[in-house]
């Protein structure tokens, strides 16, 4: 028990030390600038408050504010689309100095959160099917289903009457699934806040607004708890000048009352065509966080793999605890931690990308030490023993006659790993990292056109992948492996 503690506590520290290095040596250079740059955390799907535009512009009440205070105040912003739960752990983890995400004030988040003014009151309605006549007041919710976006003041008043109304509830990460939810009948009504409902009926949401406002609280820009109190105080001059110069509320207007466009081409092409430049820059991010990742998985996995068949119990146990650990961890529990909360312990921002490449490492490193160690075990033990009784040593012997053997039976797991390296990055968004998963969900939150644009993502997965399978069976063959 102590040994596989010690080898335990190696492991954390080899990972911490290398997650400290790397953090290191991808951070940018921070230029002395005279203006001041706030990273400013936001959500990806939440129009009108955030969202990307045509041109993959970040827009909406919130980047209209913000840019137009930070205008007024001099001083600079550099928006990270992380997703609204992303984006609040950042700014605890001091990944990022503010999150303007619609965010509403609420007694809890003040606990951990300093608010600026309120700069909107919202409230939450409730939305069903456009040929739903049936549901028409909470009443009408008991024994049903009710649909919300996680983290939002809808959700927490859909939890707040549950029971009072005995429905049940489920939850998704962005407004889209929501909706398309209740339009396919797994839902019966879903709760939001009204002008981001509202906006999504403008927008050809076939859903309708049923009931009043209700849980109105006001939504104001936060910062971490007892930090950024200057650019707090900034926030709150800027917001008060835009609205005695009348700024305010043309964003507001601008935003809240927009229609649907009648010249953009929602057909499966006329989308495709509209968003390839995008598309083909969020597949570019999958594909080099994948090269880089793999590379850095295949370092350590050979690595802590060679130390699980050394004849030395010390190393055996190291390698055995590392595959347990980062093998054992949930992909997206892996990325949380060591986006926001190591952060927290060495105190050093991580960037998204570099914090990315860290999880894969980590995580798809475990699982080829595992096949590499499996692999070279797998070799009959009689060849090691006829190569030691020819006088080789032990290391020669491995290098000239077991590792040949085994990296025959090692070289299909390992292209099956990049394969599934390349589909695990799409657990990244949840980070923030706009890679083609993320882009899609930027895409949907515009046009809420769901089941093409996923449409459209899956099918360049797929094509990536079987282009991959071809090119790996073409090589197995090449080298009679």
């Amino acid at each position: 028990m102590k040994r596989h503690s010690f080898t335990s506590r190696c492991v954390l520290a080899m990972a911490c030390g290398l997650i400290i290095a790397l953090s290191l040596f991808a951070a940018p250079n921070k230029t002395h600038a005279a203006e001041k740059t706030y990273e400013i955390g936001t959500d990806v799907t939440f129009p009108p408050f955030e969202y990307a535009n045509d041109n993959n512009k970040y827009v909406g009440i919130d980047m209209d504010l913000i840019r137009a205070i930070a205008k007024d105040q001099h001083f600079n912003v550099d928006i990270k689309p992380l997703g609204f739960n992303a984006a609040i752990q950042a700014v605890q983890a001091g990944q990022a100095d503010g999150v303007l995400a619609g965010m509403s004030v609420t007694p809890e988040r003040k606990g951990t959160f300093d608010f600026s003014n309120p700069y909107y009151n919202s409230g939450v309605v409730m939305g069903v099917a456009q040929n739903n006549n049936s549901t028409k007041s909470l009443n009408d919710l008991k024994g049903k289903t009710v649909a919300v976006k996680t983290g939002t003041t809808g959700a927490q008043y859909a939890q707040s009457i549950q029971k009072k109304y005995g429905f049940k509830i489920s939850t998704f990460d962005d407004s889209n699934n929501v909706y398309e939810d209740v339009m396919t009948g797994n839902s019966v009504a879903c709760f939001d806040d009204q002008p981001v409902l509202k906006y999504g009926i403008n927008q050809g949401t076939q859903l309708k607004i049923v009931t009043k406002p209700a849980a109105g609280t006001p939504i104001g820009f936060g910062v971490k708890k007892g930090q950024n109190q200057e650019l707090l105080k900034k926030f709150n001059t800027g917001l008060a000048n835009l609205k005695k110069n009348g700024q305010y509320q043309k964003i507001l207007d601008k935003y809240l009352n927009a229609k649907k466009s009648t010249t953009d081409n929602h057909s499966f092409f006329g989308i495709l065509n509209q968003n390839k430049v995008f598309l083909w820059q969020g597949f570019l991010q999958t594909l080099w966080l994948t090269i880089v990742s793999i590379v850095f998985a295949t370092i350590i996995g050979v690595f802590f793999g060679l130390l699980g068949v050394l004849p030395m119990k010390f190393f055996q146990g190291l390698s055995t605890t590392f595959i347990y650990v980062f093998r054992g961890l949930p992909l997206i529990v892996l990325a949380l931690f060591i986006y926001t909360g190591i952060p927290t312990l060495i105190g050093t921002k991580i960037p998204a990308f570099t914090a990315g490449v860290i999880t894969l490492m980590l995580d798809e490193g475990a699982y080829i030490a595992a096949f590499v160690k499996g692999g070279i075990q797998s070799v009959e033990k009689g060849q090691m023993e006829a190569a030691r009784s020819l006088g080789l040593p032990f290391g020669k012997a491995m290098r000239k006659v077991v590792l040949p053997q085994g990296i025959k039976l090692i070289v299909p797991s390992f292209i099956n790993q990049f394969i599934i390296t390349l589909k695990d990055t799409s657990i990244l968004s949840v980070i923030g990292i706009i890679e083609l998963t993320q882009t899609g969900k930027i895409i949907i939150a515009r046009n809420l056109e769901g089941f093409k644009v996923w449409a459209m993502v899956a099918l360049i997965y797929l094509i990536v992948i079987t282009l991959l399978t071809w090119l790996s069976n073409w090589g197995k063959r090449r080298t009679k492996i």
